[in-house]
Order: structure tokens, then C-alpha cells, then sequence
């Protein structure tokens, strides 16, 4: 069965300026983004904003067994092992990005109340990054902040690339906060900025996936459990 991951690591500079120019290949790596990681809601002009040697790959593989090979064999992937990695099961999908438009939309209805991954992938239309991070960055700060988030954070290939990464304590916290059913003067500000997307697009292609947590490895600055304790299989 396939599976999917989501890899931490900070690396060396050649290292990861290497993956960024080429995307690796391996037996079984059906597909994959490598990432360069980012603060949510950093000024747009930081050192916080871009972070060249925090890696961040997600990536499909045929099976598990093909992830483990890659850890412990390609170079690429035992600097990945270094990190944090979390292993994926696929639930859902909305929009449409023609690396992953292969995924069914649903997979049959998931339990409200378990902790999910949610990995948002977009592919920008330049003329629109002011608009963008005008009305990105607000949501960044509230995804981050929220009290149902155990780890939050972005990363990105230049020119087009972006990616959004975000654990959540149940998929009923997470919906609350995509919808504006949250309290507080932020609850609302995800929902307005999907609508002004709807006005007028800022990507190219975009898609939201939704995954159930399978297992972690590893650490990611010095924390370990990210992942809240619920069902795996």
C-alpha cells in the first residue's frame, strides 16, 4: 500500500542547495518536493523567511519499505534521518495539483475526533505574491498560534513552489478553523482569505491534502511527540 511522508532536517548548505537544483530519485519514490523551510508569519524580508538549510520533503512512496531503504541508503535520504519524519495515510483532497491529481478526492468518512496532517501545495502566479503574502501572513500567524496545532509551519522552492505543513489535535479543531467557527477576533481570517482567493486566484494550482498520522521518527529542534496520541494502522 502506498504511503506518504513528511520530513524536517536541517542539513548542510551543499546538501540541501543540491536536492533544491535536482529532486532526488529512488526505487519506489513515486513523487516528491523538496522544500525550503520557513517561520510562519516571519517578515517577508528575514532570514526567518527562507531558510535554506531546514529541508522539508514530502513525498509518496509505493510502500514503507521503499522509505526505509531511502533513509538508510541515498545520500539525500540518511540526511533526512537526522530529523523528524512523520508517515502518512491519505484521507482527502481538495483542489488539484497535477503531481498528486491521481489521488481520489475522499477516501470514506474519518473520525472527527482524530489527530490528521494537513500539507497545502501551490504553485503561484508571480504577479500575485504581494496579494498573496498581504493576505497569507495573517493566516500563518493563526494556524501557528492555534491551540490546536502541535507543529505549524512552511517551506518553498523557488520561484512558484510553496508548501504548508500543520498537525492538529483532531480534524473537528482543524475544519473549525478553516470555516471561522473558532472564537476571537483571528477565527475568521483563514475563511476571508480562501474567499479573496476565490475572487481572484493567487496560484496556479493549489491543493489541500488531509492525512491520518501513521508513526514519527526522530526529533525536529529538540522536540519529539509531535504527533498527538490517536488510532494507527
Amino acid at each position: 500500500m502506498s504511503i506518504h511522508s513528511f520530513h524536517l532536517a536541517r542539513v548542510p548548505l551543499r546538501t540541501a542547495l543540491g536536492a533544491l537544483a535536482r529532486r532526488p530519485a529512488a526505487p519506489g519514490l513515486d513523487r516528491v518536493e523538496v522544500l525550503a523551510g520557513m517561520r510562519l508569519g516571519a517578515p517577508v524580508v528575514s532570514r526567518h523567511r527562507m531558510r535554506l538549510r531546514h529541508l522539508a520533503v514530502f513525498a509518496e512512496w509505493t510502500d514503507e519499505a521503499a522509505l526505509d531503504a531511502f533513509l538508510s541508503e541515498h545520500p539525500l535520504g540518511r540526511a533526512l534521518a537526522t530529523g523528524w519524519h512523520v508517515r502518512l495515510a491519505y484521507l482527502r483532497r481538495w483542489g488539484a495539483v497535477r503531481a498528486f491529481d491521481h489521488l481520489p478526492a475522499d477516501t470514506g468518512r474519518t473520525d472527527p475526533a482524530e489527530p490528521v496532517v494537513a500539507v497545502t501545495l501551490a504553485r503561484m502566479r508571480l504577479p500575485e505574491l504581494p496579494r498573496f503574502l498581504h493576505w497569507g501572513r495573517p493566516v500563518e500567524r493563526q494556524v501557528r498560534d492555534h491551540p490546536e496545532t502541535t507543529l505549524a509551519l512552511a517551506a518553498m522552492r523557488p520561484p512558484r513552489t510553496v508548501v504548508t505543513f500543520s498537525v492538529w489535535t483532531s480534524a473537528r479543531a482543524m475544519t473549525g478553523m478553516v470555516f471561522g467557527r473558532d472564537d476571537g477576533p483571528a477565527a475568521r481570517l483563514h475563511h476571508e482569505a480562501m474567499a479573496e482567493r476565490e475572487r481572484r486566484d493567487f496560484h496556479r494550482e493549489f491543493t489541500t491534502l488531509r492525512f491520518r498520522p501513521l508513526a514519527e521518527h526522530g526529533s525536529w529542534e529538540g522536540r519529539t511527540g509531535i504527533v498527538p496520541p490517536g488510532e494507527r494502522y
